[in-house]
């Protein structure tokens, strides 16, 4: 099953252009799922009906769901929840729990977890997320990799440790204060599970984000290092969708000077982002209803089918170059300033501004310095010693 990944700043549209998307696909025979993973769902406003959080089927060989992300907890990880209620023993306990449960990129991930869903069904070619805005899609993203971390280097210790002292513990003070096995069970679940997310968020073949966009210059800043933290965290970005375009006759008397500003941020956009320029028209009405975004759907993609790969890329990639062995991370937009490399035994920490990722280097490199490191053309190169 093909993956779409629609981002951006809040407020430019993402919404609409993943419903617009997922009509077009289906008019090129396509089975979508559109899914909303905000939390602040407005999927239902962009058809004009009430979409809540059970699949409905919301125009022809189109199903739509907004995912409720309290209710997915309570059904995937319940034990974690029960042994938080049990440990708090209060009156608003089970609020607290669900609170204490929603860390940070957690709850953008439990949404993702639907994709699995939608894909074990069977029944679809293609799913289509209209995320969380920019900050929490990167939220979503570092997750993984901490909680990688943390089940790599505590959670053996931690589990054998609660096995030798739960009955000890257990006698001299009432209550769970060490959870039971179930809670274990649990949170290895649930870290396979993000752990299958992740992994189809990395496959370039089925997974592929699309960066929304207005032409206004805050909008584009924002969404230049938004390409930088995708790549970064090895998603593939195959295409920029450009929102709200004034049309041409509408560029004169109280429009004329908007319209400059706006050509100058449309040329930024095309030099700014190695991947295909979509556009939408700004309308001169909400787009709302089905019959709606089926034109915008036609605007933007015209004959393009929406569910192809429109660009190949791979963010994160490996090169033998003079015998010297050269990762190579897309960054662009990125400026040295900006970027931050250092080196752990295997792993690789590269921060770029308020994105993060740290990269378990591969045999052939690991424990080998750094012998040069170069930003060209938006692409970080590292030349790993022989």
């Amino acid at each position: 099953m093909r993956v779409l990944l629609l981002t951006g700043k809040g407020g430019v549209g993402k919404t609409s252009l993943a419903a617009a998307s997922a009509l077009a696909a289906a008019e090129h025979g396509h089975r979508v799922f559109l899914l909303s993973t905000d939390a602040a769902h407005s999927l239902g406003d962009s058809f004009g009906h009430t979409i809540g959080g059970r699949a409905v089927e919301v125009a022809p060989r189109v199903t739509a769901q907004e995912v409720g992300v309290l209710d997915e907890l309570d059904r995937a990880w319940s034990e974690i929840q029960e042994w938080l209620r049990e440990l708090l023993r209060e009156e608003t306990a089970e609020v607290v729990a669900e609170e204490l449960l929603v860390f940070p990129g957690m709850e953008e991930l439990v949404s993702l977890r639907s994709v699995r869903q939608v894909e074990a069904t069977g029944d679809y070619d293609l799913c289509i997320v209209d995320c969380a805005p920019t900050g929490d899609t990167l939220r979503m993203l570092r997750f993984p990799d901490a909680l990688h971390l943390f089940m790599e280097n505590f959670w053996e210790l931690k589990r054998k440790s609660a096995r030798v002292a739960r009955p000890i513990v257990n006698r001299l003070v009432p209550g769970k204060l060490i959870p039971e096995e179930q809670f274990f069970d649990a949170f290895e679940r649930l870290y396979r599970e993000v752990d299958d997310v992740r992994q189809i968020l990395l496959d370039a073949d089925r997974t592929s984000a699309r960066l929304v966009v207005n032409p206004a210059r805050v909008v584009v800043e924002e969404t230049r290092r938004s390409f930088a933290y995708l790549s970064l965290y090895g998603v593939a970005t195959d295409a920029v969708l450009v929102n709200r375009v004034l049309p041409p006759d509408a560029a004169h008397g109280y429009f004329a000077r908007w319209a400059e500003r706006e050509a100058h941020e449309l040329g930024e956009i095309e030099a700014s982002f190695p991947v295909p320029i979509l556009q939408a028209p700004l309308y001169p009405h909400e787009v709302v209803g089905a019959d709606a975004l089926r034109r915008l759907g036609t605007a933007i993609y015209g004959e393009r089918d929406p569910a192809g790969i429109f660009t190949r890329a791979r963010p994160i990639r490996l090169r033998k170059r003079a015998g010297r062995t050269v990762l190579e991370i897309e960054l662009p937009g990125a400026s040295k300033e900006e970027l931050d490399v250092a080196l752990h035994g295997d792993r690789l920490c590269v921060r770029v501004r308020d994105a993060e990722r740290i990269l378990s280097l591969p045999g052939s490199v690991a424990g080998r310095p750094i012998e040069e490191a170069r930003l060209e053309g938006g692409v970080l190169e590292l030349v790993f010693g022989g």
